[in-house]
Formats: C-alpha cells, structure tokens, sequence
C-alpha cells in the first residue's frame, strides 16, 4: 500500500493524499488489484467513468427514483475515475494521453454532476457558481506547473462526488425537502475555500 500511495503521489504532482482523499484510495487500490492482474487498459476505464459521468444527469431525468440511480452512477464513475489511475500506476502503464485525458474527463464529470443536481431541484446560478469555483481551482492547479502544488483542498474529487450523490440520495428519499439546494450550497462553501486554499499554496510556492 505505502508503495502504492507513493507512486500515485508521483503521478499526480506530488499531492500526499490525506482524509477522504486516503480513505478513497485504499478502497481503490484494493479494487485495482484484480484489474492490474488482467492487464485492463487505463483508458478503458477512463473512458467508462466519463460515460458514467454524463450518465448522472440522464438519470435524474427519470424522475424520483432516478435521483437514486444518479447517486449510484456518481460512485461508480468516482471509483473508474480512481481505478484508470491505479490500474496505470500498479501496470506502469501511464502515459502522456491518459494524462491529458484523465483530467478532462474529471471535468466533463464535474459538470454533470452539478447539471444533475440543477435537475433535482437545485437553483441554477449558485451551480454555475461552484462550476467556475471548481474549474479555476483545477486551472490554477495546472498552470502553476509545479512538481509538488503541496495541497490537498477541501474540494478535490472525493467531496464533490459525495456532495452530488448525498444529494441525488436525498432527493429521493425525501422529495419534498430542497436536498439539491442544500446539496449546492455546501458544493458553494466548499468550493470557494478550496480555491483559497489552492490559490493561496501555489501563490506562496511560487514566490519561494
């Protein structure tokens, strides 16, 4: 595991992975086992979590029940997401495309997320919102170029992905609360505090 959480920390810019990032992980690596034994191409994955991502909003079309099955699909395009990386990592199969490619896929994901929520119930400006938010941060991410951006934000890939389907969840459990909204506000908070935090970490490398 250790050797593991090194080379992904490696192939992800140097990020030490803490909390929930952790905790994903290890449930990752344990999945990715059989799948790196079988020689599974990364980019069949990382193409199945991006057809799963845009899948979330389509569910949540069919009304109630397919709120449920969005939140469903929302853990199941997170943990393909985590799966392309890990197969690479444990196969020494990354490469220059899957790394271009994993990161918009992320992204086309992270969209639909927040369309399905807007779908549940969810005020379209405030999802517009936390859509900016999230992508200036990754924008900020990138362009730094930094071998090591040396943060882990509050608002990485595992919070949204449980943002959306506690949301989506609520929302069919109990229809008649605004789950969505709450669901995009804490998305809101959120995301205005892992941009600081991001922003803030490069702003502070780069002057070093």
């Amino acid at each position: 595991m250790k050797d593991f959480l090194a080379r992904w920390s490696a192939a992800h810019g140097g990020i030490e992975p803490r909390g929930v990032v952790l905790g994903w992980l290890r449930i990752v690596h344990v999945v990715a086992h059989p799948l790196a034994r079988r020689r599974v191409p990364p980019w069949v994955l990382t193409t199945a979590s991006g057809v799963c991502g845009v899948a979330v909003p389509l569910a949540v079309l069919a009304g109630r029940w397919g709120a449920l099955t969005g939140a469903v699909l929302a853990v199941g395009c997170a943990l393909l997401d985590g799966l392309d990386g890990a197969v690479a990592v444990l196969t020494d199969t990354a490469s220059a495309w899957g790394r271009v490619l994993d990161p918009l896929v992320d992204r086309v994901g992270d969209v639909a997320f927040l369309v399905a929520l807007v779908l549940a119930g969810a005020p379209g400006w405030l999802a517009v919102g936390v859509g900016v938010l999230t992508l200036l941060q990754e924008s900020v991410r990138a362009s730094a170029r930094l071998p090591d951006v040396g943060v882990v934000s509050v608002w990485e890939r595992p919070s949204r992905v449980i943002v959306v389907s506690l949301g989506l969840l609520g929302t069919a459990v109990t229809p008649r609360l605004p789950v969505a909204t709450i669901a995009v506000a804490v998305a809101a908070v959120l995301a205005v505090v892992g941009f600081v935090q991001v922003t803030v970490t490069v702003y502070r490398r780069l002057r070093a």
